[in-house]
């Protein structure tokens, strides 16, 4: 059983113009999903993204805790009392005094890849000093406290 063909019904042929608009269009689509499968088998790239986005998350966190670590140590250099800072101060001094010393005879007797592992350790120590000095004096005190209840 066919159906008579029905000329008022069925869809007018395409123009060559329509034809070369779709054949356009489908290339496009085509070169899109091309692209898209090229990304994604990039293993490369994806690792490289994946690694710059860690890289960027770590150095968020790095910034949160160092601001953290300055408001506790704000906190606690307000808390502690007159002595305590004095004596934290004078082990400060002390404590450069004896860097400074170890850091010339490291110079004056290490070799090259020891001299650059301590440069590296000194430089660390900069970037940290505010944590450093907080640690230092939250150290003291609480030596100073258990001397004196002592």
């Amino acid at each position: 059983m066919t159906q008579p063909h029905d000329e008022t019904t069925a869809s007018p042929a395409p123009t060559p113009k329509e034809l070369r608009e779709r054949v356009e269009h489908t290339r496009q689509e085509l070169g899109q999903t091309a692209e898209a499968l090229a990304d994604k088998t990039d293993v490369r790239a994806r690792a490289q993204d994946k690694a710059t986005e860690v890289k960027e998350q770590a150095t968020a966190k790095a910034g949160e805790l160092k601001a953290k670590a300055a408001q506790t140590a704000s906190r606690v250099q307000d808390k502690l009392p007159e002595p305590v800072k004095d004596k934290a101060a004078q082990t400060a001094g002390q404590v450069r005094m004896k860097a400074a010393q170890a850091g010339q005879l490291i110079q004056d007797k290490a070799p090259e890849p020891v001299r650059a592992q301590a440069v590296q350790g000194a430089q660390l120590a900069r970037d940290n000093r505010t944590v450093l000095l907080a640690a230092a004096g939250a150290g003291v005190a609480l030596w100073l406290l258990r001397r004196n209840r002592g």
